[in-house]
C-alpha cells in the first residue's frame, strides 16, 4: 500500500501545502485501486499530480469541515462539466449523514438531486467496515466538535511478489481530541497518520478539539502502533515541538508529513 500525502496543513491550506487530503493506492492482483481519505479545500488542484481524476475508486470523508470535505464541490464541476462525458459511473462517497445536503448547499444546489447524479452517497455505520478493491475502512467515532467525526482504520491485504497475501493496517485519525475511539482504531497499526494541530502549553485551555504533539504520541502508545506519522499542522503550530512532544511518549519512530511525499506500509 502506497501513501500520498496531497495536503496535511491544519485548519485551512497553507503556502506549501492543502488541507487535509491523502491519497491511497494499493492492488488486488488484478489491478490497480486508489481511494481518497478527505478533500480539503485546495486538494482537488494537487491530487492530479498524482492521479488522473477519473481513476479515483472512492472517496471517505472523516466529517464536514471545509478543510476536510469541500474541493468536493469541485471534483462535482469536473465530473458534471467534463467534455465528452465522465468515463466512469458515480464515485462512491462514504461520509456522516449530512454530506449530501452539505456539499449541495455548499455549491448552491436543491438538494434534489443535488450532487447525487456525480457521487453516490453512503452514510458512515460506526465501526461497520466497507469494502472497495483491496481496501477495507472502518470508521470509528472520536472527540471533535461536529455531530459525526471519523477515525478510518484501512486494512489492506495485497499479494507479495511470490503471490502470497500480506496484510497491512493503516489508521487515519481524522481530527480528534484524546479518546478511545481513535486508540481502538489504531490498535497495532502499521501506520498511525495522526493529527497534531495542538501543542502543550499554549493551547491547554481549548478541550475535546484536536490532539497535540504529546498527546498524538500517548494515543500511538496505547494503541501499540508501530509507526507514528503527526500529521493536520496548522501555520501557527511548529512542526518540531509536536514531533518532539511525540517522541517523549512514543519512541524514534515519529515524522511529520509534508505534502508531495510517498510512503509504503
Amino acid at each position: 500500500m502506497k501513501l500520498t500525502i496531497v495536503g496535511c496543513t491544519g485548519s485551512f491550506p497553507g503556502p506549501g501545502s492543502p488541507a487535509s487530503c491523502y491519497l491511497l493506492t494499493a492492488n488486488d492482483g488484478e489491478r490497480t485501486w486508489k481511494i481518497v481519505m478527505d478533500l480539503g479545500s485546495g486538494a482537488l488542484g494537487a491530487i492530479q499530480r498524482y492521479t488522473d481524476l477519473e481513476d479515483i475508486d472512492a472517496i471517505f470523508l472523516t466529517h464536514l469541515h471545509p478543510d476536510h470535505c469541500m474541493d468536493l464541490c469541485g471534483l462535482h464541476v469536473a465530473v458534471r462539466w467534463k467534455p465528452g462525458g465522465w468515463g466512469r459511473g458515480r464515485i462512491p462517497v462514504w461520509g456522516p449523514a449530512a454530506t449530501a445536503d452539505r456539499m449541495a448547499t455548499a455549491y448552491g444546489l436543491d438538494l434534489d438531486p443535488g450532487m447525487h447524479e456525480e457521487f453516490d452517497f453512503t452514510n458512515w455505520i460506526e465501526r461497520e467496515p466497507v469494502t472497495v478493491g483491496p481496501f477495507t475502512v472502518t470508521p470509528f467515532a472520536v472527540n471533535h466538535p461536529v455531530e459525526e467525526a471519523y477515525a478510518l482504520r484501512v486494512d489492506v491485504t495485497e499479494p507479495d511478489k511470490e503471490g502470497n497475501p500480506v496484510r497491512r493496517v493503516l489508521t487515519y485519525s481524522g481530527d480528534t481530541d484524546s479518546c478511545t475511539g481513535v486508540e481502538e482504531a489504531a490498535k497495532d497499526a502499521d501506520l498511525f497518520l495522526c493529527e497534531a494541530a495542538f501543542e502543550e502549553g499554549r493551547d491547554d485551555a481549548i478541550k475535546d478539539v484536536h490532539l497535540t504533539g504529546k498527546r498524538a504520541g500517548e494515543a500511538a502508545a496505547a494503541a501499540g502502533a508501530r509507526r507514528l506519522l503527526l500529521t493536520h499542522i496548522p501555520v501557527w503550530t511548529s512542526p518540531s515541538t509536536v514531533m518532539a512532544e511525540a517522541k517523549e511518549v512514543f519512541g524514534q519512530h515519529v515524522a511529520v508529513a509534508v505534502a508531495g511525499v510517498h510512503y509504503t506500509i
